[in-house]
């Protein structure tokens, strides 16, 4: 038997297995670690799947894309592109997320006792310092949602220790919650921009009132660019109301609740609103 044959027979017939019954698989070298890019894919090259931002698979023939390298299909995990990975493969991992799980991957005993007192019995998987949770569903993936906690579902692998005990149950909002961030506290509103003298040529406040509810919508409702956006927001909300002296606390306070519930920080509301007021000259 030559040293080949002898690898991949530690690691290759389970992959094929848990690929018979839908789990996505991906060898590991040492350290627990996927492959590197191969060459074709150094530096990006190869337009695929490297940066792993988005759901889905590589279209790279080896598997060097981490998570996205993950399969079910036996002619790509038996194909020639794979064989010098099974050959020096340490280990096998799957992608719960394509296979609809979550792993809650706890680290240590007090992460453990953490579990049993807050989440539902499920399926457990022991491993070398800790336990796999595992739940059915998907979720986002995050490292250290709380001490001694990961989570792995989309976007990310876990390695493959056995079929673990238990009988797999859905996935809790215990779990959801866990990347759910608590909100900032709303900084402070800088103090409102000084009256530039005589009543406010707006006159009307119902003018005003609209300005700002617009201005508050245009931010919630960004989907991208939400630094560029809040800058312009803000530029167009002073540009109008900035040299009359008709905001007050109150309206820039609503502004920066804005942005902060789009998860911008305390310290990017502030800088945004100094650059506008320098933009134009206030």
């Amino acid at each position: 038997m030559t040293q080949q044959t002898l690898v991949q027979g530690e690691h290759l017939p389970a992959a094929l297995s848990l690929a018979a019954v839908g789990v996505p698989l991906l060898p590991l070298r040492a350290g627990k670690v996927p492959f590197g890019n191969c060459p074709d894919c150094t530096g990006n090259a190869c337009g695929g799947r490297p940066n792993m931002k988005t759901p889905g698979p590589c279209t790279c023939p080896a598997p060097c894309h981490g998570w996205a390298a993950a399969t079910t299909d036996p002619d790509i995990l038996n194909s020639p592109a794979w064989a010098r990975a099974w050959l020096q493969a340490a280990g096998v991992a799957y992608y719960p997320g394509g296979a609809g799980l979550t792993v809650v991957d706890l680290d240590n005993a007090d992460a453990i006792a953490w579990a049993r007192a807050n989440l539902p019995a499920t399926r457990v998987v022991p491993t070398t310092r800790g336990e796999h949770w595992i739940y059915r569903g998907v979720m986002p993936s995050a490292n250290a949602v709380r001490p001694g906690v990961d989570v792995k579902s989309s976007m990310s692998y876990a390695r493959w220790l056995g079929p673990g005990t238990g009988t797999l149950t859905a996935l809790p909002d215990a779990v959801r919650a866990l990347l759910v961030k608590e909100p900032a506290p709303v900084r402070a509103a800088p103090a409102a921009v000084p009256a530039g003298g005589g009543r406010c040529p707006h006159r009307m406040p119902a003018f005003l009132e609209r300005g700002i509810a617009m201005a508050e919508q245009r931010i919630t409702e960004a989907s991208s660019a939400v630094h560029a956006t809040v800058f312009a927001t803000f530029l167009a909300v002073l540009s109008t109301h900035g040299r009359c002296g008709c905001l007050t606390e109150a309206h820039t306070e609503r502004l920066f609740a804005a942005v902060q519930a789009k998860g911008e920080s305390p310290r990017h509301c502030a800088d945004a609103w100094a650059n506008a007021l320098t933009r134009l000259g206030l």
